[in-house]
């Protein structure tokens, strides 16, 4: 199963300086703030949703494509997911922006100053599916996250006219979105994904119901936290999962991409939906356990038995046959 995924690709500078960003602060010269930090240490850290799914696909063997937007600067990056089975080879390369980053200092207190750079992020646009289908083959989903909005609407309008199956996944997109984009988006998806807050809003804009949504959409996959992730389907039983007992909370940052990187795979292997999902939360705990989106190792023989232990034998025989 050729599945793409589309999406940000980015990078994160995260600075931490060591006094309060409040002692800096004159209150009558608000209006004129000129400050600089000298801060202790940088992390750079490789992210953005669709590189973060791929990520994820490509240490659980299936081989993603990669479909998005990333600046001259790309090389390094680019290697690292091609090392990690992502087919980076639909990547647009600007010739003259960076790639999108996430630049950010933290205080004493936890307190941030931060700035996104879209960069070449906003040349997703131009990118057309019918030229990443035609390079491999044929596509048989399309996962539509977080990009460049006019990128994101060109997908979807694309995917539907050429009968191509999608999932729309709005995550950071959504608080900039009006109902009316919204609906557009959603409409024919075969999957849309949110966790459990973006689930009302996503009813709340588009002023439909729950059972309205599910008419329009074949799945609805809803992330609950700690809670696991529900599935619903019209006229179908809801499909519930629980997440694996964690050994250690690190950084929440990346799991839900994650959950979305064992689902999507779970999906191309074949396996049912209950399966798809125990993947994803599975592949969601390992991140939850590591600093950064991309850093975790996902050791086979580790997986299992913990996925053993969290679903039983039957479940872990189907996942087993794929994974090895």
């Amino acid at each position: 199963m050729r599945i793409a995924v589309t999406g940000s690709i980015a990078t994160d500078h995260l600075m931490t300086f060591p006094g309060r960003f409040a002692d800096q602060l004159v209150a009558d010269q608000l209006h004129t703030v000129s400050l600089s930090f000298l801060v202790d240490n940088l992390d750079v850290r490789r992210g953005g949703v669709a590189a973060n799914i791929a990520f994820g696909m490509g240490q659980l063997g299936t081989r993603p494509i990669l479909v998005g937007a990333a600046g001259f600067d790309f090389d390094e990056y680019r290697a690292w997911l091609e090392r990690h089975g992502v087919d980076t080879d639909s990547v647009r390369i600007s010739d003259t922006l960076h790639t999108a980053r996430f630049v950010c200092t933290t205080d004493s207190d936890h307190n941030q100053i931060g700035s996104f750079y879209t960069g070449a992020m906003s040349e997703a646009r131009l990118i057309e599916l019918k030229t990443v289908a035609d390079r491999v083959g044929g596509l048989d989903l399309v996962s539509i996250g977080a990009d460049d909005p006019e990128a994101m609407l060109r997908h979807t309008e694309e995917c539907r006219s050429r009968g191509i199956p999608f999932a729309a996944d709005f995550s950071q997109q959504i608080a900039r979105m009006d109902g009316e984009e919204i609906r557009i988006l959603l409409e024919g998806a075969t999957y849309l994904f949110s966790n459990e807050y973006e689930k009302g809003l996503i009813e709340t804009k588009t002023g439909w119901t729950d059972e309205e949504i599910l008419a329009k959409v074949g799945h609805r996959v809803t992330t609950l936290g700690a809670r696991g992730v529900r599935i619903e389907r019209a006229g179908e039983e809801t499909i519930e999962v629980a997440c694996p007992d964690e050994e250690r909370k690190a950084d929440p940052t990346g799991v839900g991409d994650a959950f979305r990187a064992g689902f999507l795979s779970g999906l191309a292997w074949g396996v049912p939906l209950e399966r798809a999902a125990q993947v994803g939360c599975m592949l969601a705990t390992l991140v939850i356990e590591t600093v950064g989106t991309q850093e975790y190792q996902l050791r086979r023989g580790h997986f299992m038995e913990r996925f053993t232990k969290a679903y039983g034998d039957d479940a872990a025989t189907q996942v087993r046959a794929h994974l090895s």
